[in-house]
């Protein structure tokens, strides 16, 4: 910690004070290496910095250099680091009442964050199940086309994440995080192609992706696990910021019907107006059986939900005093007050149209890069979630991010080979930070090229 370090205003431009990663984030790292497993937080020269201190889109670091940050922390800050607002709200429940009995005798947050939930989301999806994580969220709209349609198997897309816990990894696509655990995955998950909107052809990829589609759901009905369960992003997130050819979202819902099948959004990293809506999938105005959410929800605290139509969540029976499925922290109050202010100071502040301009700025540039850089192959995406895609291997995207990192810019790579550079900004990021930030990705870009 900074002692005696001003606070952060959260307009701030770049400004190093030592090299990166600096002495105090290198001692860190030393003494984290004794404490944690050694497969989460990768210990090397050029990383990680310790974060010390966020507010709005600057980050400050343990030895008191200060970054843009264009990752929004995984895409959760999308107000803004320690945004004020949910900070109070998180502050003021927590010494009134930081923890209740979820499933039995839960607190009013839970009742008004689930009610605030119905008002956002498009069409009837006004019943929801809370949790803490994404991955949380995902397993639950998995039990849920379960107990509505009988069919244990689940269609799942190339290129797909949805988590880390067994069921939702088992319908993440990425070789490297299920090759360990391959034997314990469920069996009953099918890929076929996620056609992207920015493809040489998109016509083309979009009816080679729905014959992929079609074949899975016709092959699975003879064999043991007949599909009950359509999941996808609305948008590729880890999979490399990838949008769907037109028609596909509309498609799918098409091919789920009724009691068959459950179409269900991952928009846990893609929404709460990160995309320049509440939710991607009304770009496209598709409105899926079960739409899940997390990162966003709150700007800070683990929080998820999958949130149903009535029709599908009436599959689950009435509790009669012991809920099948649930959990010790569902609708912990302080989660739910941030999530409250979190969600009214995206609306009241017009975040959702911020993300859009930010988006379109961000295109304008990175259109230019790809006509005038060497190896940049494809831009594309929405709102506050862009990627440039580059050719070749992931080694260049990775060294672009430790150029960015080293003149003050957070950023990461993304796609199943880390070839896709990601500009996933809080929505608060101002025009001179925006721009400081997209001059180090240019400058580290043309270094590489």
């Amino acid at each position: 910690m900074q002692d005696g370090a001003p606070p952060l205003l959260g307009d701030e431009l770049p400004a190093l004070r030592t090299a990166v990663p600096g002495p105090r984030s290198r001692a860190l790292a030393a003494r984290l290496a004794a404490a944690e497993s050694r497969n989460v937080t990768r210990i090397a020269a050029d990383t990680p910095i310790f974060w010390d201190a966020g507010r709005g889109a600057a980050i400050r670091d343990a030895d008191g250099n200060v970054y843009v940050d264009l990752t929004a922390g995984f895409g959760v800050s999308t107000a803004g680091h320690a945004n004020p607002t949910v900070a109070t709200a998180i502050a003021r429940q927590a010494a009134r009442l930081p923890h209740a009995l979820g499933d039995v005798h839960p607190a009013e947050p839970k009742l008004l964050l689930l009610e605030r939930l119905r008002q956002i989301t498009p069409g009837e999806l006004g019943f929801g199940i809370l949790a803490s994580a994404g991955a949380e969220a995902v397993e639950a709209a998995l039990k849920t086309a379960f107990l509505r349609t009988g069919r244990p198997g689940v269609l799942a897309f190339e290129g797909a994440y949805h988590g880390l816990t067994y069921g939702a990894l088992s319908a993440t696509w990425r070789r490297d995080f299920r090759q360990a655990f391959e034997a314990q995955l469920f069996p009953g998950v099918r890929f076929a192609p996620f056609p992207s909107g920015t493809a040489p052809d998109p016509g083309a990829a979009l009816d080679a992706a729905l014959a992929g589609v079609d074949e899975a759901l016709r092959s699975a009905e003879s064999g043991p696990h007949p599909i009950g369960a359509i999941l996808i992003e609305p948008m590729l997130g880890r999979g490399g910021l990838v949008v769907p050819a037109p028609g596909f979202l509309r498609a799918l819902r098409e091919r789920c019907d009724g009691a068959r099948r459950v179409l269900i959004f991952d928009e846990v990293y893609t929404g709460v107006g990160r995309t320049g809506a509440w939710f991607c999938c009304q770009h496209e105005d598709v409105v899926p059986d079960i739409l899940v959410l997390g990162k966003a929800l709150t700007g800070s605290l683990p929080l998820s939900a999958a949130l149903g139509s009535p029709d599908v969540m009436a599959a689950w029976p009435p509790s009669e005093g012991e809920a099948i499925h649930t959990s010790t922290f569902l609708g912990n109050p302080v989660a739910c007050a941030a999530a409250l202010a979190q969600l009214d100071f995206i609306e009241q502040n017009g975040l959702i149209q911020r993300a859009a301009a930010v988006g379109r700025h961000i295109a304008e540039r990175t259109a230019r890069w790809r006509e005038t850089i060497p190896g940049v192959v494809d831009v594309r995406g929405r709102g506050l979630l862009q990627g440039v895609q580059l050719a070749g291997p992931g080694r260049r995207a990775l060294e672009v991010c430790r150029l960015a990192q080293e003149q003050g810019v957070l950023v990461l790579a993304e796609g199943s080979d880390a070839d896709v550079i990601a500009i996933t900004p809080p929505a608060v990021v101002t025009d001179a930070q925006l721009d400081a930030a997209l001059d180090v990705r240019e400058g580290a870009l043309r270094a590489t090229s």
